[in-house]
């Protein structure tokens, strides 16, 4: 989808150059029951970039990030208004086969949930579903979703063993390899490290810089710095509404809205 970058709304820095979009969000109301969780979110997702979402907890980030697999229908009495574009397709109208979507989007949540079998059959479960039966083609595919996701040196002769094994930090791997494994168009990743110690969360931050020359990514995550060692563009959410959202080195110095400052400095949330 060609379009501006000029987002019509007065939290969002305003920018001219004509970019193709993977995904955006335009006008988005979304309402648990009579709660309304987000407020006429307008934001682009581009293409091949690093989107970060940040804000307090209960801000809405999560929320927003689930509109792009539609993970959030599952929830009683939600309603949603608005478009949410991914690949030049409105995926809430009507005739949208909920379940392709998903295919077409990785999902990678915040704790490890490999699934109990072989390290091998985690990574090729997606292609099984999808219909994939050729051994040799699988074979590829598992071999190169795990190289992408830096782990196919730490598991290439114990392929067969339980991915239960792993440590924590190999196994969030494996969850993005199995995510990769069905070449998404998106990759949504919801705090992939809050769980895991310093050193298995630095391989996920250099595996996220890695994977942005091939995907596109947006990525929750509470911790400051790692928005700013991993993203390309920040978005700051509070109560629900987009406060902010410029390129991350530019916001993170040069912030234009009072809350996000304070935010970001650690003066709330």
């Amino acid at each position: 989808m060609t379009t501006t970058e000029t987002i019509n709304t007065p939290h969002v820095s305003h920018m001219h150059k004509v970019e193709t979009f993977k995904a955006e969000a335009k006008g988005v109301n979304l309402y648990y029951k009579d709660f309304h969780a987000l407020k006429d979110i307008s934001l682009p997702i581009k293409t091949n970039q690093v989107t970060a979402l940040i804000g307090p907890s209960g801000c809405g980030k999560s929320t927003f990030l689930r509109l792009f697999n539609r993970m959030n229908d599952l929830i009683d009495g939600v309603k949603i208004t608005g478009e949410v574009m991914l690949e030049e397709q409105n995926i809430y109208r009507k005739g949208i086969v909920v379940d392709e979507l998903r295919k077409s989007v990785g999902m990678v949540f915040q704790k490890p949930n490999p699934f109990p079998k072989s390290i091998y059959e985690n990574v090729a479960y997606g292609l099984r579903v999808n219909g994939y039966d050729h051994k040799d083609s699988i074979d590829e595919i598992v071999e190169r979703s795990l190289k992408q996701a830096a782990l196919w040196d730490e598991v290439k002769d114990k392929l067969k063993k339980s991915a239960y094994e792993l440590s924590g930090g190999q196994q969030q791997r494996l969850c993005i390899a199995r995510a990769l494994a069905i070449e998404p168009s998106l990759i949504l990743m919801d705090e992939p490290a809050s769980a895991l110690d310093p050193l298995s969360t630095a391989k996920i931050e250099d595996l996220i810089y890695e994977l942005k020359n091939k995907y596109t990514i947006i990525i929750v995550t509470h911790n400051m710095q790692q928005a700013g060692r991993v993203s390309d563009y920040t978005a700051f959410f509070y109560l629900g509404e987009l406060i902010e959202y410029d390129k991350t080195k530019t916001m993170f110095i040069n912030p234009q809205n009072i809350k996000t400052q304070n935010y970001i400095t650690g003066r709330f949330g």
